[in-house]
């Protein structure tokens, strides 16, 4: 059986991250990938230029109309730019009670665009952290849910990771690739116990999207089965082949503070 993964994030044109990069992540690892939009970006490899979000009721009824007709098999959640539309997400989750909630904190884009209002961290705190089965927060995006610092070393990320289990969240991967050296390290917390993750880092400009990359990799090994920490590994790998491959794209400018996209299907493409 094919497994069905839904995304609920915003729209980036350019195709790198968001709902784009879910669907062709979901795609590339023999998932059924289905979307609730979030929001509009005018967004390209050099940055966001502007966020429109619709309504935060029809982004409610986008999910509750998929889960009526729909088997879900896993959730990603990405970019929600208001309180409200937390609330929204997370009062359709709590109704239909998805067996893999996977929730990747977008705050911060890439180029370093906040990507969220005021009062989306604590309303992520509150309503979705008891309901994810793992939240995925990069290193910036961590200390911000944990109101600490951003850290300068890996033996952090476990603290961090604990912190942020301690204000309800099941489970926590922190994504260490804003750290330096040769190695690229996750850390996660979860039932008690720190794991860690480690993956050659791939010397590329073209990081566009690896967050809501590796988070909707995640989602789908657990849609076909994989336990946790199977599905983290196997996503990383999956990432690492997208960064690795990312040169054979042309896709932006790639000058000045540009970020390319990786290339989610560098296993299947020639």
């Amino acid at each position: 059986m094919i497994p069905n993964v839904l995304s609920i994030a915003g729209s980036d044109p350019s195709g790198g991250a968001g709902i784009q990069a879910d669907l062709k992540t979901f795609s590339a690892l023999g998932c059924y990938g289905m979307a609730a939009i979030t929001a509009l970006t005018a967004q390209n490899t050099q940055g966001v230029a502007s966020v429109h979000m619709p309504d935060a009721s029809f982004i409610g009824q986008q999910i509750d109309t998929i889960f009526a007709d729909v088997r879900v098999d896993a959730v990603k959640i990405g970019m929600l730019g208001s309180p409200e539309i937390v609330a929204a997400v997370a009062g359709a989750l709590g109704r239909h009670k998805p067996a893999h909630i996977v929730l990747d904190p977008v705050l911060v884009a890439t180029s370093g665009h906040s990507l969220g209002s005021p009062g989306v961290v604590e309303a992520m705190r509150e309503r979705l952290f008891p309901l994810a089965s793992l939240i995925t927060p990069n290193l910036p995006e961590a200390a911000r849910l944990a109101d600490e610092p951003v850290p300068e070393d890996a033996v952090s990320l476990a603290r961090l990771a604990q912190l942020l289990a301690g204000q309800g969240a099941r489970a926590v991967l922190v994504k260490g690739g804003h750290l330096a050296g040769p190695q690229s390290e996750d850390v996660l917390f979860a039932g008690g116990q720190v794991s860690r993750f480690s993956a050659p880092r791939v010397d590329t400009q073209n990081t566009h999207g690896t967050g809501c990359t590796l988070s909707s990799a995640i989602a789908a090994f657990l849609a076909k089965g994989l336990g946790l920490e199977e599905a983290i590994r196997a996503a990383k790998d999956y990432l690492t082949q997208a960064l690795r491959a990312s040169g054979a794209l042309d896709v932006g400018q790639r000058q000045g503070n540009g970020h390319g996209p990786v290339h989610h299907f560098a296993g299947l493409w020639r």
